[in-house]
Formats: structure tokens, sequence, C-alpha cells
């Protein structure tokens, strides 16, 4: 071989330079039971004043508790405005991954209402909906329920 042909190769186990890595089931999974810590946290710090009110009782309205409602608006929250001016929670953040668009461009907040809140909503409303996230493992794009319903998907930062 001369100077001037130049062999490359690559490890079976590496994808080629700008090839995107989709984050799998158990990366994303690991992420988000460290973005239950943080959601946890924040709503036990926000609901310890509760504990004061009315000796401890939860406090009703209609079919829903105060505390219940506030934990869940700090659920979709989190993830919204985490996802929105990031592109990544703090569990992703951790794992090295992000949420992009399907066609690369800017998350937009359409986007984002229709994976964070729509898409996760459907997948807690009924038991057997969580079930669901187990699409990530089979879909070869690594796509979620929820990352259909919002056009994107969760790739490594690199």
């Amino acid at each position: 071989m001369s100077e001037e042909q130049t062999v490359y190769t690559t490890s079976e186990n590496t994808p080629p330079i700008g090839e995107t890595r989709y984050a799998g089931f158990w990366m994303r999974f690991w992420a988000y039971l460290a973005d239950l810590i943080v959601i946890f946290s924040i709503s036990g710090i926000l609901l310890i004043p509760f504990q004061f009110i009315n000796d401890g009782k939860a406090i009703d309205i209609g079919f829903w508790t105060v505390t219940g409602i506030i934990g869940a608006v700090v659920y979709y929250v989190y993830f919204l405005l985490m996802t929105k001016y990031f592109s990544q929670t703090l569990g992703k953040m951790i794992f090295g991954i992000k949420v992009i668009r399907g066609d690369h461009q800017p998350l937009k907040w359409g986007d984002l209402l229709f994976r964070e809140v729509i898409g996760r909503f459907i997948q807690r409303v009924f038991f057997i909906t969580m079930f669901l996230y187990l699409v990530v493992a089979f879909n070869t794009d690594k796509q979620g329920i929820h990352d259909m319903i919002g056009n994107t998907k969760v790739v490594f930062t690199d």
C-alpha cells in the first residue's frame, strides 16, 4: 500500500462518525429513575406545609387531593421545562442522552406538549398502559409511544 492510500476501519460496536445512536430501553429507564428521585425531592419540599394544614389529613377537591394535584403538576412541568430548555432532564444529563426532534430541528412547544404531557399521561393513566413503554426495546429508532406522539427521539449526546 502506498502512503497516499489509507484504510479506515471501525469496530462493529462503534457507529460511523455522524451516525445517530439511539438510547435504548435500559439507558432511558435508569435516567427516568434518576428523574423520579429529583421529582420526589421537589414534591416533598413543596408538600411539607400540607402536613401542618388540616391536621395532616388530605384535602380533597372532588376526585383528587391537593397534594396529588401539586405532585402531578411538578411531574409534568419538570419534564416539559427541562426538555424544552435543555433538551434533557437531569436524569438524561447524568446518562448522556437527550431528546431531539425526528427532523433534527429545534424542539417546539407543541412537540413537547404531546410528548411530555399527553404521551406521559396516557402511559400513566392505566396500569396496563405503563407496559407500552416496552415499545422502546423493540422499535428500530428506540422510540416509545410518547416519542411517536411528539415526533421525537432520544439519542446519546456523544
